[in-house]
């Protein structure tokens, strides 16, 4: 009703006088304001729009004759095909909207480790959670996160990978809060410690042994815990993020789910193999979508030996074949460009 509301207001009319012209006035406003809408958030309001007017018109809840007894006008249906925005096209965000580079994501990384010097050498507080910041960032790269699975890890999420033991207990995250179907609860993932990334098991470590406890999380079982002993929010991981993208100077169409867009991007650049990036990012399947189809996986250990060995195809048997084709190590070619070692956030001593 939200919508209703404020569509009233803008025609300074009620419902049973709208009109096309009144209807299509108010989304060009929408498109044309400061800030557009999106396509796809206009063509959820006309959704909504096209059930309240398919409600109000139909006879069979009276309010037609009622507003022609009342009113002398009834509600007219003012959103048809020709004034309806369609889908067109598969992809309909903003253009801006991009992975970042290999060194877009080194000096994101760089800049949130030196604004915890820079707060400690103003002697101001907020080197602990400065720590935890660039943590969390490094963590939502190294894992593909969304920012609502990142705040919804717990501690009991950290998991081992048996064909990994020198990882520890951060061979793998198991996602609870993963991106919902429609109409369903969030699904779940396993995501792997990808090997090109080993960098980030010390940067966990060193976080979960000198920078959490001293947050005072108590019995929290959240993993990333803010300064008041409660779960890290959504608003303020996106918050950081734009926080160190302005200090890095990156460009502000930057935003933090561009981090998952390129822990992808460098999963396809590393030549993993598609069956492997799709159960870690949790994309949808390829009877939902066409672009990014998935597998699923719940069992670390049915599937961290498969997983493994098309991470780095060296890992694998001599002679295997793919696809009926010789495998071969994917740093023969020379393609493989990792991110340069990110060290751990320096810890507040």
């Amino acid at each position: 009703m939200a919508l209703i509301r404020r569509l009233a207001e803008f025609t300074n009319q009620y419902p049973w006088q709208w009109a096309c012209a009144e209807l299509e006035a108010f989304f060009d406003m929408l498109r044309s304001a400061p800030r557009p809408a999106a396509l796809s958030t206009l063509r959820g309001y006309q959704t909504t729009m096209r059930l309240f007017q398919d409600f109000v018109t139909d006879t069979r809840y009276g309010w037609p004759q009622a507003c022609r007894e009342r009113f002398g006008q009834a509600p007219a249906a003012v959103l048809h095909e020709w004034n309806s925005m369609v889908h067109a096209v598969e992809y309909e965000g903003r253009p801006g909207r991009r992975p970042l580079t290999y060194d877009e994501v080194q000096v994101l990384f760089d800049t949130a480790d030196q604004r915890v010097d820079d707060i400690r050498s103003r002697g101001r507080k907020g080197a602990l959670v400065a720590v935890r910041d660039a943590a969390v960032l490094k963590a939502v790269y190294a894992y593909g996160l969304r920012r609502r699975e990142a705040c919804g890890l717990d501690l009991a999420d950290l998991r081992h990978n048996p064909s990994m033991p020198a990882f520890g207990r951060f061979g793998a995250l198991f996602v609870r809060l993963a991106k919902a179907s429609r109409g369903s609860a969030p699904k779940r993932r396993t995501v792997l410690t990808v090997p090109e990334m080993d960098w980030i098991v010390a940067v966990l470590d060193e976080y979960l042994t000198e920078v959490r406890p001293r947050l005072a999380p108590a019995a929290h079982p959240a993993l990333w815990v803010s300064e008041r002993t409660a779960r890290l929010s959504v608003y303020r991981l996106g918050r950081v993020f734009e926080i160190v993208r302005d200090l890095a100077g990156l460009p502000e169409e930057l935003d933090l789910h561009g981090l998952r867009h390129s822990y992808v991007t460098h999963l396809v650049e590393f030549d993993i193999p598609r069956s492997s990036f799709r159960t870690r990012s949790g994309t949808p399947s390829p009877r939902r979508r066409r672009s990014t189809p998935a597998c699923r996986t719940s069992s670390v250990t049915n599937c961290c030996a498969t997983n493994c060995a098309s991470i780095n195809p060296a890992w694998r048997r001599a002679g295997e074949t793919e696809n009926g084709l010789p495998v071969e190590p994917a740093s023969g070619d020379g393609r493989t460009r990792n991110v340069r070692h990110h060290g751990p956030g320096r810890a507040v001593g």
